[in-house]
């Protein structure tokens, strides 16, 4: 599909999470825009992650049920195919995530057909456009066959990249052993690769009830709006202003802008509905972003955390797509679990990047130094330590070989790797569920709750697990390869054409 010349954004009020009133406004967005959904038609919720520890964390049901009835309602016969399809947050099943948020139930009863991304068959896109981060990327089949896609996020700000609106919302549309390649500090870039995939024909966020703060565990906000739209970059510009962030300050809405997917320009985009973007920001105002350096994060806790610069090949004072913002999910996630977390957790002290100063631990407390590139010599209760840098070069990752960690192996590592009192935890980031796993193996001896030891999570989790490999076990009995390599020839109409 080309990138709307005159792109239009356009503000509804909505209050409630009313299907049926969402439906009729979702339905009066795609004919202001003139959209009419045919072929293969797939939805794209956020469900990074749900349940009762995460209920401002993804898109609505109610929101997503109001979305398909009206593509429903206006695409009819047109249709071949009508889907909505996710990739949770990585190490859970996608099944979690559906069934926790009520996606499911809802898919069920207005009978929509469900893809899990990681249960699919993962196949290859080139990409060539000048200063790309590598030359293909991977991405299950459903996304990349699409004929319409519809992009539907969660409102929320991001500890990384300060916004999760529609462009971040595609670290979705990866499993998760291609998201880890990149996930890094060049996150930025990497979403800004991903648009080379696919693009949506239509965007509605729900923006009902925000997320302010924190990108899994946000604080809600009541901000009453659902937002449309046909250009994504115009989208998110739009979404920045209302809450008075300057899109261009936020890397991946500028290079996906750089890159012909729209402008950021207001005074080129349409902007309707009947909410001004004046009013849309009196609603948002003392909204709060998520962007703070780990050792300002964990100031006044029992951890103490120290930062230096990602690799000197690849410039930056701090990563901001990595191992820093991953912890302070992590304790997040912990803290909603267990209300004594920081009572719990005992002195700390967390090491990322190329840190040049001393490190101020007392005989007994413990120091870990999180990712590859990691780089550090000194003293340690007077013991000389040296860290050195594992950082891979990033043409040495290969999409077509690399592999993906499963959650029961990182439980039944944790507490090995966890040896001593200085440990060193590897990987290109360490992910959350990887961090969650080390501050409880630290903390467990004070009480520390462990989620993933949780009955009731253990149970969902369980049968969604033994789900997903039965899925992936067929698919392997049937002879159809996880992994695709080599170009995927039957892309559908929503891939990009960009240019003239």
């Amino acid at each position: 599909m080309k990138i709307p010349a005159q792109p239009k954004v356009i503000l509804r009020s909505c209050r409630d999470y009313d299907p049926e009133r969402i439906r009729t406004i979702i339905r009066e967005g795609l004919e202001e825009l003139g959209l009419r959904p045919f072929g293969r038609t797939l939805v794209k919720p956020n469900l990074v992650a749900a349940g009762p520890l995460f209920p401002f964390a993804y898109t609505r049901p109610e929101f997503g049920e109001g979305v398909l009835r009206a593509l429903r309602d206006v695409g009819g016969s047109s249709m071949t195919e009508l889907a909505a399809g996710e990739r949770c947050g990585i190490t859970v099943p996608t099944r979690v995530a559906f069934r926790e948020s009520g996606w499911d139930a809802m898919l069920k009863k207005i009978d929509v057909k469900r893809y899990c991304f990681e249960e699919e068959q993962q196949v290859e896109i080139p990409i060539s456009h000048p200063n790309r981060l590598r030359d293909y990327l991977f991405t299950p089949e459903p996304v990349a066959r699409a004929d319409f896609f519809v992009n539907c996020p969660k409102f929320k700000a991001h500890p990384w990249t300060t916004v999760t609106f529609s462009l971040k919302a595609y670290i979705g549309i990866q499993d998760d052993r291609h998201r880890l390649i990149d996930h890094d500090h060049k996150l930025n870039e990497k979403i800004a690769d991903l648009q080379h995939i696919v693009q949506p024909s239509f965007i509605a966020i729900d923006a009902i009830t925000a997320g302010e703060g924190r990108m899994l565990t946000p604080t809600p906000f009541p901000l009453g709006l659902i937002i449309m739209g046909n250009s994504q970059v115009a989208f998110d510009a739009v979404c920045c202003s209302i809450i008075g962030v300057d899109p261009m300050s936020v890397d991946h809405i500028r290079l996906a802008s750089e890159h012909g997917f729209g402008t950021t320009d207001l005074s080129k985009i349409a902007i309707t509905g009947d909410v001004t973007l004046e009013e849309a920001q009196k609603r948002a105002a003392g909204f709060k972003v998520g962007l703070i350096r780990v050792e300002k994060y964990f100031e006044g806790t029992n951890i103490t955390a120290y930062a230096g610069p990602p690799p000197e090949a690849e410039a930056g004072e701090y990563c901001w797509g990595g191992c820093p913002g991953a912890i302070e999910e992590a304790i997040e996630i912990l803290r909603v679990f267990d209300k004594e977390t920081d009572k719990k957790m005992p002195r700390l002290h967390v090491v990322f990047g190329k840190y040049d100063g001393d490190i101020d631990a007392k005989p007994g407390e413990k120091v870990i130094f999180i990712g590859d590139c990691v780089d550090w010599k000194g003293k340690i209760n007077g013991n000389l330590i040296e860290m050195k840098s594992l950082y891979k070069e990033r043409n040495t990752y290969d999409p077509h070989t690399v592999k993906s960690e499963d959650i029961f192996v990182k439980l039944a590592t944790a507490k090995n790797k966890l040896r001593g009192d200085v440990v060193r935890l590897e990987g290109c980031p360490v992910s959350v569920a990887e961090q969650v796993l080390a501050l409880v193996s630290i903390a467990e001896k004070n009480g520390l709750k462990n989620p993933y030891y949780d009955r009731d999570n253990m149970m969902s989790f369980g049968r969604a697990y033994l789900g997903w490999k039965a899925r992936v076990t067929l698919n392997k009995l049937q002879r159809k390869r996880y992994q695709q390599n080599g170009a995927f020839a039957s892309r559908g109409q929503a891939a990009p054409e960009l240019g003239p």
